[in-house]
């Protein structure tokens, strides 16, 4: 067996520094199984227009608005 990084008496260490933070509610339910692979199939090839020059990413839609832009 190879030898361990550090000694056991500091394992844990980063988790217990860390803040605890509680588990937010979600809006939707998380899709699983045979629907996610559904909804994955309909948002990457389904309801891609093939006239667009480049391809979008997953994460397209997420930058900044021009609302949210202060002038």
């Amino acid at each position: 067996m190879g030898k361990q990084h550090g000694s056991m008496a500091r394992n844990g260490k980063v988790r217990n520094q860390a803040p605890k933070v509680e588990k937010q509610e979600r809006a939707k339910k998380v899709q699983m199984g045979r629907a996610k692979k559904r909804l994955q199939y309909a948002r990457r090839c389904a309801m891609v227009n093939p006239n667009d020059k480049r391809k979008r990413g997953p994460n397209f839609g997420s930058g900044r608005k021009p609302e949210d832009i202060p002038k």
